[in-house]
């Protein structure tokens, strides 16, 4: 009886700064104890196993597309060749369309994205912290992740007229039972050793949440940052080929819905690529370092022993 007297009055007594950094070196501790040391490679060799395959895979992708389009002569209406869709990117960009499309889309999609990120975060805590929330609400919200986003661009419109409200407001019902859904599957995979040690140490139901089941969550959180910018983007894309006109502003989406209109299929698939490499590039930029990292630092990078 004299160990569980210790440990109430322990847990019971006030917590003093000490306990808090014993909270926040907690889930840091535990990843370091199973990370074995990488071998370093060097920045130029990181940049080359990254971008290499896929700029040599797209090379010979267009290769491929240049050699149909001399050996068949289709019609080039219906299906141009790489020379032609690159002349259409190039009088895209002399006019300033396509810079105009591009930042416009990219200033969409992030802040949306970031506001998707405040609204789910929040959100996926309490649904896998309350598990009658949780068992009300969790359901609808994996309806809402199948959902196709733009279905609610005709409510949206009705909502807030040609706006970019109703933009907003479709890539917020893409992104965030993503995030949400996410950072749930991640907080459900955290060891319940860790809510123990927590416990312990005299952690309340918030810094239990916030300082050791989020942190620990990381990597099914991760994944759910990742798929809600997946989401966001093809919303985003999705409502500005239909939402066109007022004060909605000209981004990619419109740009292709333009293009489609004056039956361009060079300058509609010059858009097409346009999106896809914006889509790669924010991947390749933003998430797959932090990915690399967050691996890294628990672990679980490729060719790790553990």
């Amino acid at each position: 009886m004299l160990p569980d007297t210790k440990l109430h009055s322990s847990s019971a007594a006030p917590r003093s700064v000490g306990d808090h950094d014993e909270l926040r070196r907690l889930e840091s501790g535990l990843d370091a104890l199973q990370t074995v040391p990488l071998t370093e490679k060097g920045r130029w060799r990181r940049f080359l196993g990254g971008v290499l395959p896929p700029v040599l895979l797209v090379v010979a992708l267009i290769v491929a597309w240049q050699f149909y389009t001399v050996i068949a002569q289709p019609r080039p209406d219906l299906a141009p060749g790489p020379v032609n869709v690159a002349g259409s990117l190039v009088e895209q960009w002399n006019d300033g369309r396509l810079q105009q499309a591009v930042l416009t889309s990219l200033s969409r999609g992030g802040a949306g994205f970031l506001i998707a990120v405040a609204i789910g975060t929040p959100l996926g805590l309490l649904l896998a912290e309350w598990r009658l929330l949780r068992r009300a609400l969790g359901p609808l919200l994996s309806g809402l992740q199948v959902l196709p986003s733009v279905a609610w661009v005709p409510a949206a419109i009705i909502w807030f007229g040609l706006t970019d409200a109703t933009v907003y407001f479709v890539v917020l019902m893409g992104a965030v039972p993503s995030i949400a859904n996410g950072l749930v599957s991640g907080i459900d995979q955290v060891p319940p050793q860790l809510r123990k040690v927590g416990t312990v140490l005299g952690a309340s139901r918030i810094e239990l949440a916030t300082l050791v089941v989020l942190p620990a969550a990381l990597p099914g959180y991760f994944s759910g940052l990742k798929q809600g910018w997946a989401f966001a983007w093809r919303s985003l894309m999705a409502a500005e080929i239909i939402v066109v006109g007022g004060s909605i502003g000209f981004g990619l989406g419109t740009m292709l819905q333009q293009s489609r209109e004056l039956a361009d299929l060079s300058a509609v698939l010059a858009t097409i690529l346009v999106i896809l490499a914006v889509g790669i590039l924010v991947e390749l930029t933003a998430f797959a370092p932090l990915e690399r990292r967050l691996l890294r630092r628990r672990g679980l990078a490729p060719g790790a022993r553990r």
